[in-house]
């Protein structure tokens, strides 16, 4: 891995993030299974990028110098 990127772009941790979460919803008697978790770590994943995107694009939106 040459490259970095921030956390919120990594499957991994959102596939973590929803294992958890799944977990939790597990003690409140609440069941997800496989398929349903690996649609909501992409669908997180999809989303954070998205917002990365957002916020980048009102960033330089926002900048007070221009770009050369």
């Amino acid at each position: 891995m040459s490259e970095a990127k921030p956390w919120y772009q990594s499957r991994t941790v959102w596939g973590g993030l929803v294992a958890f979460g799944a977990a939790i919803a597990g003690l409140f008697g609440l069941k997800i299974d496989p398929a349903t978790h690996d649609v909501l770590a992409l669908s997180l994943t999809n989303g954070a990028a998205a917002v990365g995107a957002v916020v980048a694009i009102l960033g330089r939106l926002a900048a007070q110098k221009t770009l050369r």
